[in-house]
């Protein structure tokens, strides 16, 4: 594991509190101190969830939220950020108003758990269309969260994450990267569009479902653009380190894995 220092960099989650453990803010802190950022947080939401199911969730008010911003902001020199449960259309609008200007943001659009279970006011999503996704530095929607956000009726082929992610674009993201966790065959493959074209980041995909993937996924990346990587290195090392937090994950009474961003790292970062 790498330490944390006092010039290690500084990213911030915001999103919703798991008490499972094994996504949202939680996720993301782990996945912070593994790769040695400092990890900030805004909680926009508190959930009753282990892996299996969401049982309930209360998003914060919007003052409450706007606050934590204004806290961080003031204390911490943070310039990437990344969001992910945000709940409703109310709290969209205070992050984007509260959000500093030069803040490059990785928006993870968690509308749905993995379990199954609404994260996200079906009728927010044009908040977040409208708001977020155009001050966005990287989209990284799922191929639901994908379909969802364009209005396409499928989004599974490699011609139609293309197009997709061309409509993304067109929204105002900077880039984005459609991960392929929820496609098939033996291997999950991200997609990264950008204005430059399309690159492609495969990895193994295992037999059973995992919790918390795609915030620590989007966690990763926010690391390692914190730590000073392009875009594009930031997105496959990433792809590496969500693949061994997979393989290394924990599960409960249920069996249902979670994914694991503190397994010991050791000389990790000579592996990539």
């Amino acid at each position: 594991m790498n330490k944390v220092h006092a010039g290690s960099p500084c990213a911030c989650s915001i999103g919703g509190s798991d008490s499972g453990g094994g996504a949202g803010i939680q996720a993301d802190i782990k996945t912070f101190s593994s790769l040695g950022v400092w990890g900030l947080t805004v909680i926009a939401a508190v959930t009753a969830q282990n892996p299996k199911k969401v049982l309930a969730y209360w998003p914060l008010p919007e003052d409450a939220v706007r606050m934590q911003i204004e806290a961080v902001v003031e204390e911490y020199d943070v310039k990437y950020f990344k969001t992910g449960m945000l709940a409703n259309g109310g709290i969209i609008k205070t992050v984007s108003e509260s959000l500093p200007n030069d803040a490059a943001l990785v928006l993870d659009p968690v509308m749905i758990s993995t379990s199954g279970s609404p994260l996200l006011d079906k009728n927010s999503v044009s908040a977040l269309t409208e708001l977020l996704i155009p001050r966005s530095y990287l989209l990284t929607p799922n191929l639901n969260e994908a379909a969802y956000i364009t209005g396409m009726d499928s989004v599974k082929t490699k011609e139609e994450i293309e197009k997709a992610g061309r409509i993304m674009l067109d929204l105002g993201a900077k880039a984005v990267l459609v991960k392929g966790g929820h496609g098939e065959g033996d291997y999950a493959t991200d997609i990264l569009v950008t204005d430059s074209g399309l690159t492609e980041f495969r990895g193994r995909r295992y037999p059973f479902e995992v919790h918390g993937t795609g915030c620590c996924m989007s966690a990763a990346i926010t690391s390692f653009l914190a730590s000073g990587l392009k875009l594009e290195e930031a997105c496959a090392k990433a792809k590496i380190f969500i693949e061994t937090a997979i393989n290394q994950g924990f599960s409960g009474k249920s069996n249902i894995m979670s994914v694991n961003p503190s397994f010991e790292t050791g000389n990790y970062n000579n592996k990539y």
